[in-house]
């Protein structure tokens, strides 16, 4: 049975969480809060900590496909289950679109420009490859997510250090020209670059040794994606200056910066297009087992469930959220949706689903151990940064209303029926979960994890 390694797993993380932000976002933020921006950065940096570790003690303790949804059980019962499954179920259609777009405007710009019709087919053509490894299960995604990350680790490197040399210290001032409040506004746009932790928990069960695995590949997975992010915002703040707020693609400014190259924009459409299909593979291989799994607990039809068990590959529910994500790209690009718009109504949804896990956290995880000090203060930290959304903040109650309003529906269906016992599939169900990590329940030593 094909498992995971923890370098494997290391890549996973790194394509959730390093992904888009690293292409799009140094220069937005700069738009909003100018060199004050990188505190925004480091701030997220830091607060990404506690949440990275929270969830890296829940997945080496209890390993399951359905992941935060699995702790929401466990914790809370099977309605929060089925709400968190829910909340990052939605988000991957809603998500995954503003991805494979980011990707296309790199590739389109560096060929001179194109139309709406060329963007669509540039984007449909990044998402083919994930999509694929996927369809052929998690062994051949993993380690194309390898190969990916070691490609983009040496990429952004090379941008960096070839465009520091026109650093100019001049550039942080003024520090702030929007005041300190515009850093907050800044954080709350950051939070997709930071976002992603929540998504490798539906994929634990598959790691070859979760209790040794998770914790390695988490801890390593920190130190690269914290060590890129702030060393790419902090050269697009000192080499680009003003110019780092005016442009969709400061990778491409870094590059030219650095090499005085024609090539310079087809260098850049090569680390997007390479971001891009690294974090998303990473999301559909989360959301693929994740949606077999709530097919699993009763949370969605059983026709989702094949695929749920550790090993197998989760067909249905890829299949599933291909074409919704398909559909919302096949929107987006007609509508004009703006980038800012479907990232920020995506936020609120996968930040939701992370305060939820965390919180189930706290009453998993052995009190006063330092996994259980970090779901702690991570579940504090989500909920402030949640607070930044704004009105996109009506996004996760609607989607907990329609995930309550299946059980209710489901629950009618199964009254009909002589003898039947509505919720009995959703308690069996998280039982059967719970059986098949038990042998993980129990820490290996005191004050572990």
């Amino acid at each position: 049975m094909a498992r995971i390694s923890a370098a494997q797993g290391t890549a996973l993380y790194v394509g959730a969480v390093l992904g888009s932000g690293v292409i799009t976002l140094p220069s937005l933020a700069a738009q909003v809060a100018g060199p004050a921006s990188l505190l925004a950065w480091a701030g997220l940096a830091l607060a990404s900590v506690p949440i990275a570790a929270a969830f890296a003690a829940l997945g080496a303790r209890f390993p399951d496909s359905g992941g935060l949804s699995t702790y929401a059980r466990r914790a809370f019962g099977p309605r929060a289950a089925a709400v968190a499954g829910w909340l990052f179920y939605a988000a991957m259609p809603l998500g995954i679109p503003p991805l494979a777009l980011m990707g296309a405007g790199y590739v389109t710009s560096a060929a001179g420009g194109a139309g709406a019709g060329a963007t669509l087919l540039v984007a449909a053509a990044i998402l083919a490859p994930p999509l694929a490894a996927n369809a052929v299960g998690l062994r051949l995604s993993g380690r194309m997510q390898l190969a990916v990350t070691l490609v983009l680790a040496l990429l952004l490197v090379a941008a960096v250090v070839l465009s520091l040399p026109h650093a100019d210290p001049g550039n942080l001032t003024p520090f702030a020209p929007h005041g300190l409040l515009a850093v907050g506004s800044a954080a709350g746009l950051l939070l997709w670059a930071f976002h992603g932790w929540e998504a490798v928990p539906q994929l634990s069960a598959e790691f070859a040794d979760p209790r040794r695995d998770i914790p390695r590949a988490t801890a390593a997975a920190l130190v690269v994606i914290c060590g890129l992010y702030l060393a790419v915002a902090t050269t697009c703040v000192l080499v680009l200056g003003p110019a780092a707020a005016g442009t969709q693609a400061p990778l491409a400014l870094l590059l030219a910066r650095g090499l005085d190259s024609s090539a310079v924009h087809i260098a850049a459409a090569v680390i997007a297009v390479v971001i891009i299909i690294g974090t998303v593979n990473t999301y559909l291989a989360s959301a693929a087992k994740l949606g077999a799994a709530l097919g699993r607990d009763g949370a969605l039809p059983a026709w989702f469930a094949r695929g749920a068990a550790p090993g197998a590959v989760p067909r249905r529910s890829l299949a599933v959220v291909a074409a919704l994500s398909s559909l919302g790209l096949a929107v987006a690009v007609p509508a004009g949706a703006g980038l800012d718009v479907m990232i920020r109504t995506t936020i609120p949804l996968v930040m939701t689903v992370a305060g939820i896990g965390l919180a189930a956290g706290v009453r998993l995880l052995p009190a006063r151990t330092p996994g259980w000090w970090c779901a702690l203060a991570a579940t504090g930290s989500v909920g402030l940064l949640l607070a930044m959304s704004g009105w996109y903040l009506l996004t996760p109650p609607a989607v907990a209303a329609a995930a309550l309003g299946y059980l209710r529906l489901r629950e009618r269906w199964a009254a009909r029926r002589p003898g039947a016992q509505p919720s009995s599939r959703l308690t069996v169900s998280g039982e059967n979960a719970g059986r098949q990590t038990a042998m993980y329940s129990a820490p290996s030593s005191p004050g572990e994890l």
